[in-house]
């Protein structure tokens, strides 16, 4: 006999919904789930009949019996209907001949509010005589009881369900939190999955969730190993337990095992120093991503300060034009895509793009101007570039708000990538890889290119590359319009960690000063080591220090080095120097 959704249409169209009521209506559903077990041709059958026992029946024992036995279902229907059945989800309603179909609604509404019944028996749409999918209002049905005793065995039995879904990180998370739980009834299940589990950091979890549960066990023995495990399996969510075995030892006379607690003294130092470490390495991590953003904003103003000797406080304001740029390029995408779309996730590219361009031409407006009238005069064109940076400021918040705008990254940046319990973010990731690329870029323009070769004449010795013929001129606009775009992308990679606003700006100006300085005035070997300097010392110290005295600190270290060495890490010679 094969069970269909036809089978199970109304004759009329009666949508009266009511609780279990009835020892014929409860007798006719258990039939129904007889006729599933014994069917062959709908697809997981089993586990669904299992859970149309549980709601045919009013004996909650009986109930939380027939629900424990799901937890190795496969069927996707059944943890959806465990969870709405927790949550008062499930409701019944009149068939033929008084049965009772038990349905639930369908995650998408109209504008009405209402929604499909969902057969939990088969899956599909429920029906009226007329073929037409029937809607229900969510507050005008009866859920079916539940009682705390059940909603706490439907929510182990779905935690157990994790463990077998196709998904290693969705196993994983079940594992480690059914371990705290430390309940030793989950033990065969954590065992029979270890011997089928693939995934190393699925293993581990698995491993983890018996050691943390074994902690508890009658067995001196066993608890032994279990400790000497999670120190050896460096369990962060162990922490607490361990270092409670202690205090316990301490603080009681009839303490544990003195062996137990010399294990979880050295499981704890373990760990800690496993922690420690993850720390630092993260700390340095995000500090690496912070000197990659440094490092290409610099390099522009580096190159500038070197050839034309201009203090250019506007440099900040480049930054700020290309995550703004970033800004405007991803509410278009959005406009013409929709977030979340694959056309969405090329928006990041073409922001890269304009805001080299945005930043690079208003750089040239800039220098045509302004600056190429204040060579030579560093002190007026510090105050102009000053004032020039207040007008962009003040024209970013006319056009788009004092307050903070998000900038949201694609999904192939979005997420992140986990080793040995340390986070590395994509997004970050790509501004590491996206600062490598660009050095590299720079480095080839500078030395194997025409204008390469001019920049760096002009560099060294300004009137003898003019006596040879070299525009100066046309060297310094676009020299300049280079360094404001490098500015202008650096600000889109900004966009991606943190938000935007129109002081953006003026939080990276000093820093990357400091890095042209310390790095020595247009030399790039010296603008990747400071940058690479200034940014992971700062990310180091600001834990211990805090944010403010971590910066006083690295600005008094660079002053200090100043003093040795006034020309930077890497000083710049050339004839015209000499002497």
């Amino acid at each position: 006999m094969t069970v269909t959704g036809r089978t199970l249409l109304m004759s009329d169209h009666s949508s009266a919904i009511c609780p279990r009521t009835g020892a014929a209506a409860e007798w006719r559903l258990v039939l129904l789930a007889a006729v599933l077990l014994t069917s062959t041709t709908v697809r997981g059958v089993e586990p669904r009949a299992l859970l149309l026992q549980a709601l045919a029946t009013n004996e909650v024992s009986a109930q939380i019996s027939l629900v424990q036995r799901l937890t190795a279902a496969q069927d996707p229907m059944v943890a959806q209907a465990l969870a709405a059945w927790r949550q008062g989800g499930v409701f019944l309603l009149d068939g033929p001949a008084g049965a009772k179909i038990p349905f639930l609604l369908d995650v998408v509404t109209d504008a009405a509010g209402k929604a499909r019944g969902l057969q939990i028996a088969t899956g599909e749409a429920l029906k009226d005589a007329a073929g037409q999918p029937m809607l229900f209002l969510a507050s005008d049905l009866t859920p079916v009881d539940t009682t705390a005793k059940l909603r706490k065995a439907i929510k182990t039995t779905l935690d157990l369900l994790a463990l077998s879904s196709p998904n290693p990180n969705i196993r994983r998370d079940a594992a480690a939190k059914l371990g705290l739980e430390q309940n030793p009834d989950y033990l065969p299940y954590f065992r029979a999955h270890l011997d089928t589990e693939k995934v190393a950091r699925v293993r581990k979890a698995l491993h983890e969730a018996i050691a943390l549960t074994q902690v508890n066990a009658d067995d001196a023995d066993v608890r032994l190993a279990a400790v000497k495990t999670l120190g050896e399996l460096r369990s962060i969510a162990a922490l607490d337990l361990l270092q409670r075995i202690e205090a316990n030892a301490k603080a009681n006379s009839s303490s544990p095992a003195p062996e137990l607690v010399a294990a979880a003294h050295d499981a704890a130092v373990k760990i800690q120093s496993y922690i420690a470490r993850g720390n630092f390495i993260g700390t340095c991590f995000r500090g690496l991503s912070l000197s990659s953003v440094l490092l290409v904003a610099a390099l522009g103003l580096a190159i500038t300060f070197g050839l034309m000797g201009i203090i250019n406080m506007a440099h900040g304001e480049m930054i700020m034009i290309g995550a703004y740029t970033a800004y405007v390029c991803q509410n278009f995408f959005i406009k013409w895509f929709g977030q979340g779309t694959r056309g969405f996730d090329f928006y990041f590219v073409a922001a890269l793009l304009s805001s080299f361009g945005t930043a690079g031409f208003i750089g040239l407006v800039l220098e045509r101007g302004i600056i190429r009238f204040l060579y030579r005069r560093p002190l007026e064109s510090l105050l102009a570039t000053w004032g020039v940076s207040l007008l962009l400021q003040q024209l970013m918040r006319s056009i788009f708000g004092a307050a903070n705008v998000q900038v949201y990254s694609p999904s192939w940046l979005s997420g992140n990538v986990t080793y040995q319990d340390v986070i590395f973010a994509h997004n970050r990731i790509f501004v590491i890889g996206f600062a490598i690329g660009v050095v590299a870029l720079t480095w080839l323009l500078l030395t194997r290119t025409a204008l390469g070769l001019q920049v760096r004449a002009v560099m060294q010795n300004r009137p003898m590359a003019s006596c040879l013929g070299v525009r100066t001129d046309r060297v310094n606009m676009a020299t300049f319009a280079f360094g404001s775009g490098l500015a202008g992308m650096a600000g889109a990679c900004l966009a991606q960690i943190g938000n935007i606003g129109p002081s953006l700006g003026q939080s990276y100006i000093v820093d990357c000063f400091m890095v042209v300085v310390l790095g020595g005035v247009g030399n790039l070997a010296g603008t990747v080591s400071a940058a690479l300097g200034i940014g992971v010392s700062d990310q180091v110290l600001q834990p211990h220090l805090g944010a403010v005295l971590g910066k006083i600190t690295v600005l008094a270290a660079i002053i200090l080095f100043l003093q040795w060495r006034p020309a930077g890490l890497f000083e710049t010679r050339s004839r015209s120097l000499e002497g």
